[in-house]
């Protein structure tokens, strides 16, 4: 039986692995991001005994198709399932899974206090609740944003913690506005940040490059929730904070290359977790890479 923990804790992951055959190929316990876990598997013919657990789950269906059968608040069915499927469990349910085969999925958790939190600073309602879609749901963004953390964190890994707090959110919104009991589609007028939240956290993002800073601590700067900082940001700067921040940090490693410094130090100084990290968005955003940079 999975615990119960309030939190998504190293504890929690733990007991996911130990429930399971063969361990996940991969996951976010590591990586220190906020109100969410994410677990890559790829398991053999199993079946998960009834649980409860008090996180929502989104699964995405990966690899080959496969028969799967589920009982959720008693409530039995079984589906062909295909790779791009996914479905949303909430909270708090009783539930069983058994797949027949090789079956390889993506499972997200999500804390409920998420949910809350933008409910009440978007719409001034706490009490908006998800609608459990348990059965073979068809919604391409949910892949989408589900596949850039995974790929996110098996790239960046502990670097990726302020882009996977931006794609959180952005996820949550989602989830609010297309499967839950919302009335209202009414969102906050568009605009920007006024000049002195949006200088302040741009020099906190400039003074902490070699920092995994967090969504909700730029936030706390501005003093505005996390989903409406980063709407408010983009809207000023033209990228979302993540992808602010590591232009910063290019922009930082183009100055530090006309020194006589490596560029593996280089990319410690500026932030990025490795040299190869510092190429790949190097290149990405000069068109050349570093050591072609410091030639010229």
């Amino acid at each position: 039986m999975l615990s119960s923990s309030a939190s998504l804790s190293t504890k929690f992951m733990q007991e996911i692995s130990a429930t399971f055959p063969r361990a996940p190929i991969t996951s976010s316990a590591g990586a220190n991001w906020d109100h969410i876990l994410l677990v890559h598997h790829h398991q053999p013919a199993f079946s998960v005994p009834e649980h409860c657990l008090p996180y929502h789950q989104i699964c995405i269906k990966l690899g080959k198709p496969y028969l799967f059968r589920q009982v959720v608040d008693g409530r039995a069915e079984t589906l062909q399932v295909v790779p791009g499927e996914s479905g949303l469990y909430l909270a708090n349910l009783n539930q069983s899974f058994c797949w027949d085969r090789e079956a390889e999925f993506l499972q997200l958790y999500l804390a409920p206090e998420l949910f809350r939190q933008i409910s009440e600073e978007t719409w001034g309602n706490d009490s908006i609740e998800l609608i459990p879609q348990p059965s073979a749901l068809s919604d391409p963004l949910i892949v989408q944003i589900g596949l850039a953390l995974k790929t996110t964190l098996e790239t960046e890994n502990l670097d990726s913690r302020l882009y996977a707090d931006s794609m959180t959110h952005a996820l949550a919104m989602h989830l609010l506005f297309q499967y839950s009991t919302r009335k209202s589609a009414v969102l906050p007028s568009r605009g920007s940040l006024p000049q002195q939240p949006l200088k302040q956290t741009i020099d906190y993002i400039q003074e902490n490059l070699n920092q995994n800073v967090s969504l909700a601590e730029l936030a706390e700067i501005a003093k505005l929730s996390p989903y409406h900082f980063a709407r408010l940001f983009k809207q000023s700067t033209g990228l979302p904070p993540h992808q602010y921040q590591i232009k910063c940090r290019v922009d930082r490693a183009k100055d530090l290359l006309k020194t006589n410094l490596e560029i593996a130090d280089i990319a410690q100084i500026v932030g990025f977790s490795s040299q190869g990290h510092l190429n790949y968005h190097f290149k990405r955003l000069v068109g050349i890479t570093p050591k072609v940079f410091s030639r010229r």
